[in-house]
């Protein structure tokens, strides 16, 4: 399942800063996210795809270092997105 570009534009209309910013670290992180909950789903189906399991751990440290580097640059902005997202428990 692929995002329609109107599902992009929602997800970077509510995480980033406008339908259109689509390089926020906000929207990115959002848009990570998301890829890696349908990844991890088809995953729990297809257990030997390994091509879709290296894909998923990419994505997870591209959004780790996404993360990293929010924290650094507006800790409120990170606090914000972790708490949207519910990535920490």
């Amino acid at each position: 399942m692929y995002l329609t570009k109107e599902a992009k534009q929602d997800l970077f209309a509510k995480h980033g800063k406008g339908k259109n910013d689509t390089g926020s670290a906000e929207g990115q992180i959002a848009l990570f996210t998301h890829r890696i909950e349908h990844l991890t789903q088809h995953l729990k189906n297809n257990r030997k795809d390994y091509n879709t399991e290296r894909s998923l751990v990419r994505l997870v440290g591209k959004r780790r270092s996404l993360l990293d580097y929010l924290m650094k640059k507006d800790i409120l902005r990170y606090r914000a997105i972790v708490k949207e997202l519910g990535l920490r428990k």
